[in-house]
């Protein structure tokens, strides 16, 4: 288990830091930079869905091999090659490739070990995943880099767990940024009708968006027609458009509203508005516009705190859900009604 980690890693190697944000781009670069590391004697990429999918798709198509799903290929539908509608006969199919994206405790990949076990018999079964944890490193045959770091995949940013510690922009990332904005009737229908871009999954911690508050009944209404559960809503509490363009403070505020809360992630819209932000508050920005995680000096307190979470979620994950699990239900007990001017509390 375990062949070698790979030569090429996103930045340092195993370096501690505070997060870890990994983009498909550095994903496929990885995969490539060890595809060596395949063997050649592969018949068939399987996925383990979804996430699997993705880099299995990848690793297939650089070694020119076949692709498949768990749940096909326990039904014998392996499509060949260049083929449109055609299936690979099984006993064309000695060895058997299966890929998850990354193995953290190795949950995931033992259900599919458990589901393909039958096949052990027929086939020749090895398991990879380019992105594991020292831990998750003992599941698999072949990985490529190691993390061990917090970590957060592009292609999972909203749908992760994290979000119910973090603050969410609007415009520009739960919907497309407004064509006009006259503070009338078309900026009213283009609340109403905003086409959605980033639809999160769970519960997200808090929406920090710089909408004038007039506006929170259709923002409220378009965020519940689409299914986005969210614990608070913080509007701009200013009179109209153009005071709000003579105050010139988004990033300012919004950097202000994230560094008095408790969440310990922001994802912005805009790259300049993010840079402040995270000068601002001391703690990690998600850009939108150029799909980067910035980084600020963190105080004291913040690097012992971080610290601390690291520590538990390494080596006491149990522990860290009980005490997260309290630590916000006693928060959603304290919560008073959301008003424009309240502050999420730390």
């Amino acid at each position: 288990m375990g062949q070698g980690v790979g030569l090429y890693a996103f930045g340092c190697h195993r370096k501690r830091i505070t997060m870890r944000y990994v983009t498909i781009a550095e994903l496929s670069d990885t995969i490539r930079h060890n595809i060596w590391q395949v063997p050649h004697d592969v018949d068939v990429v399987v996925g383990v869905p979804r996430s699997g999918l993705m880099a299995a798709s990848l690793i297939a198509l650089y070694l020119n091999k076949r692709l498949s799903d768990i749940d096909s290929i326990l039904k014998g539908r392996i499509i060949e090659m260049g083929a449109r509608g055609e299936f690979v006969e099984k006993k064309k199919i000695q060895h058997i490739l299966v890929v998850d994206d990354s193995v953290y405790s190795g949950c995931a990949i033992r259900k599919a070990k458990e589901r393909l076990q039958h096949l052990s018999d027929q086939y020749r079964i090895t398991f990879l995943a380019p992105i594991v944890t020292s831990i998750g490193a003992k599941e698999v045959d072949i990985y490529f880099t190691i993390i061990d770091d917090n970590r957060i995949f592009e292609w999972n940013l909203f749908h992760h767990g994290c979000l119910e510690e973090a603050c969410l922009d609007m415009d520009g990332v739960l919907c497309v940024d407004p064509e006009i904005d006259d503070d009338g009737e078309q900026y009213r229908h283009f609340l109403q009708n905003a086409v959605p871009l980033f639809i999160p999954t769970v519960k997200v911690g808090a929406i920090v968006t710089c909408r004038l508050s007039k506006y929170r009944k259709l923002t409220e209404q378009w965020l519940f027609e689409n299914g986005i559960s969210y614990g608070q809503l913080i509007m701009l509490d200013l009179p109209s458009r153009e005071e709000r363009i003579k105050w010139n403070k988004r990033g300012e505020w919004k950097g202000e509203v994230y560094r008095q809360s408790s969440c310990t992630l922001f994802i912005e819209s805009d790259e300049k508005q993010a840079q402040t932000i995270a000068n601002i508050s001391h703690k990690d920005v998600i850009s939108i516009a150029s799909n980067r995680l910035l980084h600020c000096p963190k105080t004291r307190w913040q690097r012992l705190k971080h610290t601390t979470k690291g520590i538990m979620r390494r080596f006491c994950p149990r522990l860290l859900n009980c005490v997260l699990t309290y630590r916000s239900k006693c928060l959603q007990n304290s919560a008073e009604p959301n008003t424009t001017s309240e502050k999420l509390k730390g």
